[in-house]
């Protein structure tokens, strides 16, 4: 078989994409429809060999691929895990992604990792720290990564700085690009009773490299207020479409992803909410 490396794709499409799901493969492969790249789970493709790299190998013949990480722990305030980004560094040299990103999240403690992916507040100390973390984790690859805004449920007391000014600054700093989740904007939003159209107004789209969107949950707070949960286990809701519109109208049309990492739906489904997209984005271009 070819190596991916051999058809390498230098970026990625302003096109819908969608995050590979073994279970598709053979779908992808036949009717893909407006499908134009995908994104995999770097810490999913670690390993020496077998089927899953079999078929990614042959997927990155056709698709451009985005690699997402999420367990660098980024913002943790211990040192990054050499080992893990030894490994990150090969599956990235093999590979030879258009994309590679990673959250403004910490998911480490100690050595205990947390399978889940935890706020920080936006301090100078912890800037500081995130930058210097950005700085190792490009350095060790080779190539520029890009950083996602979280999902949060509640503020930091000791936060001295907005989530955009913080973003903003890593990315001067580093020379690292930025992920922009809309579902991710609309979850914070709705949490902490702020306007996500002023966020995306804020938001340096100039240096955003891909948009996600993705599905949330719906709870209650213990006073009975909204509580959104960002699961990508369903579809996208229509608030987030809207503010999808108004950010490539804003920024322009740029690589969107759709996120659906549980409860995975069938083909038909899944590409069902890239057909949604692509007008969308068809829309901007004009």
């Amino acid at each position: 078989m070819l190596d991916a490396t051999s058809h390498r794709f230098d970026k990625l499409p302003d096109a819908p994409g969608v995050g590979y799901k073994p279970q598709h493969f053979s779908d992808l492969l036949d009717a893909p429809g407006p499908v134009a790249w995908l994104e995999i789970h770097a810490e999913n493709y670690m390993g020496d060999g077998g089927r899953p790299l079999a078929q990614l190998r042959h997927l990155a013949e056709r698709f451009p691929i985005s690699v997402h990480g999420v367990g660098l722990s980024i913002g943790g305030e211990a040192p990054l895990d050499r080992d893990h980004l030894a490994r990150l560094k090969h599956l990235l040299g093999w590979l030879n992604p258009a994309s590679f990103s990673e959250h403004l999240a910490w998911s480490t403690h100690d050595s205990h990792f947390l399978n889940d992916l935890l706020p920080l507040p936006y301090t100078k100390a912890t800037l500081d720290r995130v930058c210097d973390h950005v700085d190792e984790v490009q350095n060790a690859v080779g190539r520029r990564m890009l950083l996602e805004n979280p999902s949060t449920y509640l503020a930091f007391e000791e936060t001295t700085m907005p989530e955009v000014a913080f973003l903003d600054e890593i990315a001067r700093r580093t020379g690292c690009g930025l992920l922009f989740d809309v579902n991710n904007v609309f979850v914070s939003a709705t949490n902490q009773k702020t306007d996500p159209l002023s966020y995306i107004d804020s938001f340096p789209l100039d240096q955003v490299g891909e948009l996600h969107l993705g599905g949330h949950d719906e709870d209650q707070d213990e006073t009975g207020a909204p509580l959104l949960i960002d699961s990508h286990g369903r579809e996208v809701v229509d608030p987030v479409w809207a503010l999808y519109e108004h950010t490539i109208a804003r920024g322009g049309p740029k690589p969107t992803l759709i996120e659906w990492d549980t409860d995975v739906p069938d083909w038909p489904t899944l590409r069902a909410e890239a057909e949604r997209a692509a007008p969308m984005l068809a829309a901007a271009l004009a």
